[in-house]
């Protein structure tokens, strides 16, 4: 780590990142902001942008079971419940009856009350309080190593099943008579959004997480005309809100999640913009 602090040292004579623990931040929102924003592409073609709202308030349950029985690895053990939870909610969501939207927002406000439930006990919810907000500021160097794993089996496993998951979001009867199985990919989706929410759950937070995933994808379709151009531009975005909002936070002395969600708040306001001038213009 040494020699990457000293390269950032050179290309970034700034103030801000003269601190170990800002480079350490900005290396994070480096490795996790490509990751969401990839898969929050898919969430928003999939129109699932509040799926991801569900598995965030279910860290707080997660958090609570891994509690309750003992588990040490916080990590492990959100990811652990997150899988479940997602493929619950899938599962639910084919067997028909109430809505997708509806089916998410129990299971939403489900997630969150059991948490509460289960932290709160014997006051031990200070504990878990930072799961709300978040905090990059904290990650250390062992974490960006797992952050970086983390990348680069998100990106293998994209590539591997992003052209029959647009193909099954576009036309699933398609997908089906091209011998896609459907529920299969869709089973892999939810539990790659689901790995990579609660991931970063620990530093953007419980409050932020939906937005950070969604914002720069919704940001980017509206100003691409591909489905590659989405990617590319929502990657950007999401790159770009989390340079500018740890910087800004830095010298507002606020939050960075909250930053990092404004700055991509202002981009998604800015597509709206583009995209009408777009159409204008012809």
């Amino acid at each position: 780590m040494n020699s990457i602090y000293f390269l950032m040292d050179k290309l970034l004579p700034f103030e801000a990142f003269s601190f170990t623990f800002m480079k350490n931040a900005l290396i994070a929102l480096l490795l996790l902001t490509p990751l969401l924003a990839l898969f929050g592409t898919m969430a928003v073609n999939r129109r699932m942008a509040f799926f991801s709202d569900a598995l965030g308030h279910s860290a707080l349950a997660g958090a609570g079971i891994g509690m309750l029985l003992g588990f040490s690895n916080l990590t492990i053990t959100l990811i652990c419940f997150g899988l479940v939870w997602a493929l619950l909610i899938n599962r639910i969501n084919r067997s028909g009856g109430a809505s997708a939207d509806t089916n998410i927002s129990v299971f939403s406000s489900t997630g969150i009350a059991l948490g509460l439930v289960l932290l709160s006990q014997n006051s031990n919810f200070s504990k878990y309080s930072s799961l709300l907000v978040g905090d990059v500021l904290a990650i250390n160097a062992n974490d960006l190593t797992w952050l970086l794993i983390s990348l680069l089996g998100g990106l293998i496993c994209w590539a591997l099943v992003y052209n029959p998951l647009l193909l099954t979001a576009v036309n699933p009867q398609l997908a089906q008579s091209r011998g896609i199985k459907t529920r299969i990919v869709e089973d892999v989706f939810v539990c790659l959004v689901a790995i990579a929410v609660m991931l970063s759950i620990r530093w953007v937070g419980v409050l932020l997480i939906n937005a950070l995933l969604i914002l720069p994808a919704a940001a980017g379709r509206n100003v691409s005309k591909t489905a590659p151009q989405h990617a590319l531009f929502s990657v950007i975005i999401s790159l770009l809100s989390g340079i500018i909002g740890l910087i800004a936070a830095f010298y507002l002395g606020s939050s960075v999640g909250a930053a990092v969600v404004l700055c991509a708040a202002l981009f998604y306001a800015l597509s709206l913009l583009l995209r009408r001038i777009m159409n204008i213009a012809g």
